[in-house]
């Protein structure tokens, strides 16, 4: 039996189930629960999660549970729910997780009403937990499709983050790992922000170029942001930080590019984002607000949370952005 076996995987959205058939790939067992119990059972019962993942059989070594007390067993966690709902779970996870148990924090924001990234809530909720992060460019369909993927996992221990990794690792799922939790957490919120400031290029028909300087001039304020907070810039240059600022930023399949593509069309961002969650919408003011007291200038983000706000309009934000003065790059 593996050091980490079974994974337990809280959260049976499409990322969890997609993640769940991924570790099986990679010869683990898993537990998937979810909050609801009857919905648990289905899914439990047809092997099968269409609602969130279609298309994805998810096989018999996925347990799905609405039990949380069945996650007792796991011997790693995967924590895929909201970066909002991290403090929530992870102190109904602290009953029931054995000490010594890692939990991996797949969320991307920072909790609006605090300031704290997820893996430092997690950490102050199971303090006997070592706490690692697992971020990077990918969709949920393409993962449990089995389709090439490279994600990056971040913990201050290297060797049970190495650990992890190899205990992850598949044919079609590679993961890399990294001691930089504060990079890797920093550019998985940064890029939703940033997501939205292209969804909303795309609806206002600015062109390609427009789009490729937003993402060039978004990815310099996520790297001067996260340099300030002590990150390393390898680590932004990689998978959490580029990698997945260029998927996010490209695709209509990204929550956080289709919410600004709404808001870009006219929508008010309070109706934008009724149907799927975008992260970036709830880490936008936090994001700039954190970046402030470091003395770090985030315009494109700025923008963004203030539409968000209901401050500025899509065409007054724009006219903002391109009228800033020029300067060295």
């Amino acid at each position: 039996m593996s050091l980490f076996d079974p994974v337990g995987i809280v959260g049976a959205g499409a990322y969890g189930s997609a993640l769940a058939v991924a570790a099986t790939r990679a010869g683990r067992s898993v537990i998937l629960w979810g909050r609801d119990p009857d919905r648990m059972a289905a899914i439990e019962a047809t092997r099968r999660n269409d609602a969130a993942l279609p298309d994805v059989t998810l096989g018999d070594a996925v347990r799905a549970t609405g039990s949380l007390a069945a996650l007792a067993g796991a011997r790693a966690i995967l924590l895929t729910t909201p970066a909002q709902a991290t403090r929530e779970i992870a102190a109904a996870l602290a009953l029931v997780l054995r000490p010594g148990t890692p939990v991996i924090i797949c969320a991307k924001g920072i909790e609006r009403t605090s300031g704290l990234y997820p893996s430092e809530i997690a950490g102050e909720a199971m303090p006997a937990m070592p706490i690692a992060v697992l971020s990077g460019p990918s969709f949920a369909a393409d993962v449990g499709r089995g389709l090439p993927t490279a994600l990056v996992l971040a913990c201050r221990d290297t060797i049970i983050g190495e650990a992890l990794a190899k205990a992850l690792n598949s044919a079609s799922l590679r993961i890399y790992h990294t001691a930089d939790t504060r990079g890797v957490e920093i550019g998985g919120a940064a890029k939703n922000v940033l997501a939205i400031a292209a969804g909303i290029v795309e609806a206002q028909q600015l062109g390609e170029s427009a789009k490729a300087a937003l993402i060039a001039r978004g990815f310099a304020e996520m790297g001067r942001f996260a340099r300030a907070c002590g990150a390393e810039a390898e680590t932004l240059m990689g998978l959490s930080g580029l990698g997945d600022l260029v998927l996010t930023c490209g695709s209509a399949r990204s929550r956080n590019f289709s919410y600004g593509l709404a808001i870009g069309g006219g929508w008010p961002p309070v109706e934008a984002g009724k149907d799927k969650l975008a992260e970036g919408a709830y880490t936008a003011a936090i994001l700039v607000e954190l970046a402030a007291a470091r003395g770090v200038e985030m315009p494109i983000c700025a923008a963004v949370a203030a539409i968000i706000a209901g401050r500025l309009g899509v065409r007054e934000a724009i006219g903002q952005l391109v009228s800033r003065p020029t300067r060295a790059e």
